[in-house]
């Protein structure tokens, strides 16, 4: 029997299988979609199917530098215990590596690692390690200099937050402190032009409707929105903000101290933004009585 695109496809999406696993699975069984994922279940390789509708919330951020361009790159896994697992850790750092030649993270799970696109590699480390796994995101940042930091390093290179700084000018030890700073203080922009217009608008709105309640006339509101709103400005961009190291000093009256530009950044950290489904205790029992 002829093997279609499409007969891969369903068995992958219902196994979580990869796609050469999968393929292989249904020549042998003669395309049997159910003698397939028995295949696949007996080799081991259907135990992400199972998995796959748990959260991966934790895992790690890993992050690397070379010839001007920095990745940083998220690898979900469900509990914080694989994090600490030596072949996760191994997997996560080849998978960063791998993305300083990609773009983006469709391109990065699609990219050779080892003679296996990287998603069938997480497949694999699914099967053998018995947890739900991602690669969730990746960030790309060139610049004459980039420098790179983990907070919370489990491994070198790879941590809970991972952070990328791009400099002109300045040292690497410079580049350092500012990546320290990010990690701490996480601002959502570089600079004022940076920031999103509408969540500017919106946080104006809401200082204006604060304002309006103390019953002040329009033309004191007014000059109490630019206080405020600089205030703002003040805590959510970079170059704005008091610098960790020296709170005198914003941190674009630091780099211009150091006689460095810095020109982009980048954050990520494990598990940001991801909602995780609690259970209690009597639906985890019912839930596991059911199968």
């Amino acid at each position: 029997m002829a093997i279609t695109a499409a007969m891969v496809k369903e068995l992958r999406d219902s196994t979580g299988a990869g796609m050469m696993d999968a393929k292989k699975a249904l020549t042998e069984t003669d395309g049997d979609m159910e003698a397939a994922v028995d295949w696949l279940r007996t080799k081991g390789l259907a135990k992400a199917a199972k998995k796959s509708g748990r959260t991966a919330a934790e895992g790690l951020v890993a992050v690397v530098v070379g010839d001007g361009t920095g990745v940083a790159v998220e690898v979900n896994s469900e509990t914080d215990f694989v994090g600490k697992n030596a072949e996760f850790q191994g997997m996560v750092s080849g998978i960063a590596s791998v993305a300083l030649n990609v773009d983006d993270v469709d391109g990065l799970k699609a990219a050779d690692m080892g003679g296996k696109p990287v998603e069938e590699v997480v497949t694999d480390k699914i099967a053998t390690i018995g947890e739900n796994m991602s690669v969730r995101r990746m960030v790309k940042l060139s610049g004459e200099t980039v420098v790179s930091y983990v907070h919370n390093a489990a491994a070198p290179g790879m941590g809970k937050i991972g952070v990328l700084v791009a400099l002109s000018g300045g040292d690497e030890a410079f580049g350092k402190q500012v990546a320290m700073h990010i990690a701490a203080v996480n601002p959502a922009s570089l600079s004022e032009d940076d920031l999103d217009p509408s969540v500017v608008e919106k946080e104006k709105q809401v200082q204006m409707d604060i304002a309006r309640e103390s019953g002040k006339p329009e033309q004191v509101i007014e000059k109490m929105i630019i206080g405020r709103m600089k205030k703002y400005m003040a805590e959510v961009t970079l170059l704005n903000q008091s610098f960790v190291v020296n709170p005198d000093l914003t941190v674009a009256a630091a780099a211009t101290e150091a006689g460095a530009t810095i020109t982009g950044f980048a954050r990520l950290e494990v598990g940001e933004g991801i909602e995780v489904e609690k259970e209690d205790f009597a639906a985890e029992v019912a839930k596991a009585v059911k199968g």
